[in-house]
């Protein structure tokens, strides 16, 4: 099966000759091939998701069997998406209140009781929630990726912001890409710091954002103050240099606005295939910051792979888990003692680290050629 994202693709594999009934067409107007599919009668196993489809060619490609899944006029969100998020679409609107962004509509979209009760409504969730994946999946293809995992509720104007921040920009600078849940606080800082390729930028942006140190109590205002920090950040920066700030998000956490300083946002209405998602494409390691229980969880998700890990299977790379913040894992929240008992006698005991800053969380993350 071959899924069709764009014109070019639909256009080539009619050059090709490809057999219609292998496709999967996503989010496409087929008005310009009207007269090519219309000719067509090898339909049978085609599907279209959403899209724009002139009415007659909609009943012919139904009368030889092919699907055709439509919009749902009412989902705030494009549902059969062929590409991540940019942050200024989720928050299209905010000069008006954060309430009337796609992003907010979006959350009130997902947690309605009524709508959760149908059938046809899920059915969208997943297939946005499968789109986000494909396109994660093609923007990650052959990079290193590292996740940074911590709080949200971490201020702008304290050392901890700055820390995530610092190292989100050296593991950019060595090579790597940064994933991060998408949100604020430690996550927000992260995908800052790997945003912005000046060190002299980085230092003016935290000095900037302190003036809004959290969300709470107005969205707007932390999120208006970040986009002006953000277009200043990117001027001068290559536009079309290789992203590599990405973040990924959830509804589920509705109360957790994303933040801007992304290249690209995947956010999904399942927070288990947004979870699972962040933690198995962090292939080059996961960086742990001080966080409560959303961190904790990530923690011990990654942990699990760790674990059972089987040495014996070829071409396995195990990656790195480093926890940053002794105090913070082995007093506050002892989560550390309970990984090196996982880990004792088993090959995860060589893979898992307890740090107490960047530089030495940086240890274990060597320098890479840049893509």
């Amino acid at each position: 099966m071959h899924e069709i994202h764009t014109g070019e693709a639909l256009q080539a594999a009619f050059d090709a000759r490809m057999p219609l009934n292998q496709l999967r067409l996503q989010g496409l107007d087929l008005t310009p091939f009207d007269k090519q599919l219309y000719g067509r009668t090898d339909l049978e196993g085609l599907v279209v998701l959403g899209g724009t489809v002139p009415e007659t060619l909609d009943r012919h490609l139904r009368r030889h069997g092919a699907i055709i899944f439509p919009k749902d006029p009412h989902a705030p969100v494009s549902i059969y998406r062929s590409r991540l998020y940019h942050p200024a679409e989720l928050y299209t609107g905010l000069s008006h209140g954060y309430a009337s962004t796609p992003d907010a509509q979006a959350y009130d979209w997902a947690t309605d009781s009524e709508l959760g009760k149908d059938t046809y409504i899920s059915m969208l969730k997943a297939i946005h929630d499968d789109s986000m994946s494909d396109n994660l999946a093609d923007l990650l293809d052959g990079r290193r990726a590292v996740g940074v995992m911590g709080g949200h509720s971490l201020a702008r104007d304290t050392g901890g912001y700055r820390l995530a921040a610092e190292l989100g920009h050296r593991l950019v600078e060595a090579g790597y890409l940064v994933m991060t849940g998408g949100g604020p606080g430690a996550m927000e800082a992260a995908n800052l710091g790997a945003f912005t390729r000046s060190a002299a930028k980085l230092e003016n942006a935290l000095d900037r954002l302190a003036a809004v140190p959290t969300f709470v109590p107005s969205i707007d205002d932390w999120a208006q103050l970040a986009f002006e920090v953000r277009r200043d950040v990117a001027n001068g920066q290559h536009r079309d240099e290789t992203p590599h700030s990405i973040g990924i998000p959830t509804w589920f956490y509705g109360h957790e606005p994303p933040n801007v300083f992304c290249h690209a946002i995947a956010k999904y209405f399942s927070n288990a295939e947004r979870e699972d998602g962040l933690v198995t494409r962090s292939n080059a390691g996961i960086v742990v910051l001080p966080g409560a229980a959303g961190t904790v969880q990530e923690i011990f998700q990654a942990c699990t792979p760790l674990f059972y890990h089987d040495e014996d299977r070829p071409g396995h790379d195990l990656p790195r888990l480093v926890l940053v913040g002794l105090q913070h894992w082995t007093e506050t929240l002892p989560a550390w003692q309970l990984i090196r008992a996982l880990a004792a006698g088993r090959p995860m005991e060589r893979h898992v680290h307890l740090v107490d800053d960047v530089e030495s969380a940086m240890e274990f993350f060597p320098q890479r050629p840049r893509p």
